[in-house]
């Protein structure tokens, strides 16, 4: 097989494994904000054990959402140093930032909040708990931030075959940057909220013991993922006027398409510009997916007197919908990094220059070794996930009270 080919399905398959952990995370994070606070406020037990047992899926996510990262981020070195030799000192900035926040503040925040439990004042544990939420959104915006980069290379210039970084504000404002950002954190407040809710119907239909707390689950989640999918459509349509002024091969073509390609056959050569079809079938599909999850709103009305619970069709309905959001957020994936092919940095590196220089021998030992052990990671994810979840809340490991310690002294001697 073709080295470039098997490097570009070895990136695809593990970028979109840590694309879903990511999702997760950054939704479930927000979630966990809202209901302890809620609990700090009130002093509600059911706030509290929500916090405790949707926190303890979220650890799960995390600690197995670090470990695919740090194995996705070896491609750059192994399968790209093309890139990395030839934009690396713009693309490695905002990685950089994104390493040190998300492996370090992060890390070291959630670490304090896990056994900080009973241990530390409620405000401050809760301090903890927004300083990993707010480190997780800065993690996702310098992601974006070089991601953005590539989409639409700005603030630099090309000296001896190398770009340099010359106006780093030029990141922060590019235009391809601004919308996806909120399109990916809307995606993942959604996938959050339809979790919550999936698993609080699963709870409901089987009439677990604890009724008000899951329907309380369901309640927020379904709240939350209503709203997210509207922000969802809106941040997803917005994108398309940026996106045909900065890349106007994407969609098609046009005036400004073709002059366009008309410069890089003469800067590169002949060729074929064109992006290839899945770009635009994973955009159509995110579409439909988009549309049909906007029904939830159908369903708002239905919390009122518990009629959702009632029914128990709109429940199933909710757990039969729950892989949605996740097939939506690849396929819009795809569609985001497919439509700037043949490019890694759009019009600025070609992809088959960016790859490294290996045989196909080696990249499909590659491959199947990068794919198989992140497939063991999100197979144990979800294994975690759907045990621990149907667990209930009863008493979760995070969170659960120390047990007092034996009396050293010995017990008194009577006559």
């Amino acid at each position: 097989m073709d080295t470039l080919l098997l490097a570009r399905l070895q990136f695809a398959t593990t970028a979109s494994i840590h694309f879903l952990f990511v999702v997760v995370t950054l939704g479930l994070v927000t979630l966990l904000v809202g209901l302890q606070t809620a609990w700090v406020l009130t002093d509600k037990p059911v706030y509290e054990r929500l916090t405790r047992f949707w926190g303890q899926l979220y650890v799960i996510n995390y600690v197995l959402g670090i470990a695919t990262g740090i194995v996705m981020e070896f491609q750059f070195g192994l399968n790209w140093s093309g890139l990395s030799r030839y934009v690396g000192n713009v693309f490695g900035a905002p990685l950089a930032i994104e390493t040190l926040v998300a492996f370090f503040l992060e890390s070291t925040f959630l670490g304090m909040w896990i056994f900080g439990w009973h241990r530390l004042r409620r405000g401050v544990h809760l301090a903890l708990l927004y300083g990993v939420a707010i480190t997780a959104y800065a993690s996702a915006f310098w992601i974006m931030v070089a991601n953005s980069w590539l989409q639409n290379p700005v603030g630099y210039e090309v000296r001896d075959g190398i770009a340099h970084l010359t106006d780093f504000s030029a990141l922060l404002t590019n235009p391809s940057l601004g919308m996806a950002l909120g399109h990916v954190v809307a995606a993942a407040l959604l996938v959050g909220g339809m979790l919550m809710a999936a698993v609080s119907a699963w709870h409901l239909l089987r009439r677990t013991p604890d009724f008000a707390l899951h329907r309380t689950g369901l309640r927020i989640g379904l709240v939350v993922a209503t709203l997210s999918i509207t922000l969802v459509q809106g941040f997803g349509f917005a994108q398309f006027g940026p996106v045909g002024e900065v890349q106007p091969t994407k969609f098609g073509g046009s005036p400004a398409a073709d002059a366009l390609v008309a410069e890089w056959t003469a800067r590169f050569g002949p060729g074929d510009y064109t992006p290839p079809a899945l770009a635009d079938v994973g955009l159509g599909f995110m579409i439909l997916i988009g549309f049909g999850l906007g029904t939830l709103w159908l369903l708002l009305p239905l919390l009122w007197r518990d009629w959702i619970i009632r029914l128990r069709v709109p429940l199933w309905l909710l757990l039969i919908a729950l892989p949605l959001p996740f097939v939506a957020v690849i396929l819009g994936w795809l569609a985001r990094e497919v439509g700037r092919q043949p490019w890694v940095a759009y019009g600025l590196l070609p992809t088959d220059q960016a790859v490294s220089g290996v045989g196909p021998g080696l990249m499909l030992v590659s491959y199947l070794g990068f794919t198989l052990l992140l497939g063991a990671l999100a197979g144990t994810n979800w294994v975690l996930l759907a045990r621990h979840a149907a667990r209930g809340a009863a008493d979760p490991a995070l969170g659960r009270r120390p047990e007092q310690p034996a009396d050293p002294r010995p017990e008194p001697a009577f006559a």
